[in-house]
């Protein structure tokens, strides 16, 4: 393992122990605090109650706090607004499904650049097959709401659109952000295939994700190049997605049986597993315009 990369993971990792010893440590405070206070009046059993079920959905008034101000300052990027859409296609139709998007798609980036761009197009090859999976990047959401007035309004586009919908079985769209410590690869042609990992997490979970996810990435990135990793906004919640690349299923089996020889990979596993509900896994080709192939 190079020098730079293994000092770039250790770091993280300190970074990360410093963060947990600074939380154990206002926990202490809170336990005083608590300790103190123990004159003031007793909460009822309804107020308990009610206490208990906000914990239990929302998380703690501390948690929730420090959720709201790290989503915007700490993990997003800012930068950007993605969009992940999926299209389910009818078995024995994904041929002229990809010919209708080969044509619709560049033409919306022509014209709308730079406020929209493909990052890209993929057909899964493993997973939920007869599926297409597209991530777009808008400069915001006034360029989204651009595009999709756009796509609603000029002739064009809703021709080519009326040309889809005979082809699809189901349509599901997720606006996200990407992470900070995670930006969106640029356009890069590559070869061999890309996997995209889809994690539902627990309500709640995503900044200890990120504080991980932060560790993490840095024991992996020179074995394996990341591509883009967000976290859902809008539809469904609670969801995060990491796409990579490899050259083919045996470099990908290779790569990631060497990230357990790494400096923080294992804690990273150990500590983000109870974090999720359900996870996917998607090998995907990329189609012939996708910028990132």
């Amino acid at each position: 393992m190079g020098l730079a990369h293994r000092t770039a993971c250790i770091q993280a990792m300190r970074t990360f122990t410093a963060g947990s010893v600074h939380r154990a440590d206002d926990a202490k405070d809170a336990n005083t605090d608590a300790s103190s206070s123990a004159d003031e009046p007793k909460k009822t059993l309804p107020q308990k109650a009610s206490h208990i079920v906000r914990s239990i959905l929302h998380g703690s008034e501390q948690v929730r706090q420090e959720t709201r101000d790290t989503l915007s300052k700490v993990l997003a990027r800012g930068k950007y607004v993605h969009e992940l859409a999926m299209h389910r296609v009818k078995p024995g139709y994904m041929d002229e499904y990809k010919s209708v998007v080969a044509e619709l798609y560049p033409r919306i980036v022509r014209n709308l650049s730079p406020k929209v761009k493909l990052v890209g197009s993929w057909e899964t090859d493993i997973g939920d097959l007869d599926t297409a999976i597209h991530v777009w990047e808008y400069q915001g959401y006034r360029a989204l709401s651009e595009a999709y007035s756009m796509y609603k309004t000029e002739p064009a586009y809703k021709e080519l659109h009326q040309r889809l919908q005979p082809l699809l079985r189901e349509r599901n769209s997720q606006v996200m952000l990407e992470f900070k410590f995670w930006p969106t690869h640029p356009p890069v042609t590559k070869g061999g295939v890309y996997e995209l990992r889809s994690y539902i997490l627990k309500p709640g979970m995503l900044l200890e994700w990120e504080q991980n996810w932060r560790v993490g990435v840095e024991c992996r990135r020179h074995h394996e190049e990341p591509m883009g990793a967000w976290f859902s906004q809008l539809g469904d919640l609670n969801q995060v997605h990491h796409l990579w690349q490899y050259p083919d299923l045996h470099v990908r089996k290779e790569v990631r049986e060497s990230a357990w020889s790494e400096n923080g990979w294992p804690e990273t596993v150990l500590n983000t597993v109870p974090l999720i509900q359900s996870m996917s896994s998607r090998i995907m080709l990329p189609m012939a315009f996708s910028s990132l192939k």
